[in-house]
């Protein structure tokens, strides 16, 4: 109850945050008037925002079914949002009910809704710690995150729609690449991020009005493959969220001018 009382205190419902941003998307009630103003904001410039934020969760479904159906067994989900159905822990537990997972994320209502977050299987473990992206040490080195994730064993780490919200001046590759030096042999990085190499002039000015404190970053294809280029991406390389096994998705597939968002699966590439 004292981390929930103290969570709330640190809510500030006048600035937009990205959780429950994102938790309005998709049509969640977590959210707050400033968080419904920003995504309206960016609605205007982009229509199909919406469609976009689906998509992304499918394909995070589809990804952590992929990467459990192969073997891997622990996810750590950083920017895990405000809960929503199928769950990273959902999806991979029901592959496999010894499924651990650690959630992470840096807004204080997430930690409010932990609770759903936390409904393991009794055979797996599931944890969340409050914690922020743009610190990866504090993360890999948290007691928790630690004691939850067997580190001598292949782990997939979920960044999906995240790193858009770490700018070049936070340096983004130091992220990945701390990330990357920390996990295990037979290691795999899921992740998705927004583009607009995509769209017309007109909506990119409507975008960038709408990003006023600088905050989110979008980045093309190529951008996103150079941030992980010490992967091996399974086939085929940098697609659209959309894209990525249409075939265990409804149909028909949206256009990737709509969705707006890229994505990469990839191994970690061993040593030596």
């Amino acid at each position: 109850m004292a981390d929930r009382r103290s969570a709330l205190d640190r809510i500030d419902t006048t600035v937009a945050h990205p959780a429950r941003r994102y938790n309005y998307l998709l049509g969640g009630k977590d959210n707050f008037a400033a968080d419904r103003a920003s995504a309206d904001a960016i609605e205007k410039g982009m229509p199909t925002i919406r469609l976009a934020a689906m998509e992304n969760r499918y394909f995070l479904q589809r990804a952590v079914k992929f990467l459990a159906e192969r073997g891997i067994r622990q996810f750590l989900d950083i920017g895990t949002g405000i809960p929503t159905a199928d769950n990273t822990h959902e999806v991979a537990q029901r592959i496999d009910p010894a499924a651990r997972i650690v959630y992470v994320d840096n807004d204080p209502i997430v930690l409010t809704h932990a609770r759903a977050l936390l409904t393991s299987t009794p055979e797996g473990v599931t944890a969340y710690i409050d914690a922020d992206l743009r610190e990866p040490r504090t993360i890999l080195d948290d007691p928790e995150v630690r004691a939850t994730l067997d580190w001598t064993r292949p782990i997939a780490v979920m960044l999906v729609a995240v790193l858009h919200f770490v700018r070049d001046d936070e340096d983004p590759q130091g992220v990945v690449d701390t990330i990357l030096d920390a996990l295990p042999p037979g290691s795999w990085v899921v992740a998705s991020h927004s583009t607009w190499e995509y769209l017309p002039a007109e909506a990119i000015e409507q975008l960038e009005a709408a990003n006023g404190d600088g905050r989110f970053q979008a980045r093309t294809g190529e951008q996103l493959g150079r941030l992980f280029s010490r992967l091996d991406l399974i086939e085929p390389g940098v697609q659209s969220v959309a894209r990525w096994w249409p075939e265990e998705a409804s149909q028909p597939r949206p256009s990737i001018e709509d969705v707006a968002f890229n994505a990469i699966v990839g191994q970690v590439r061993a040593r030596g």
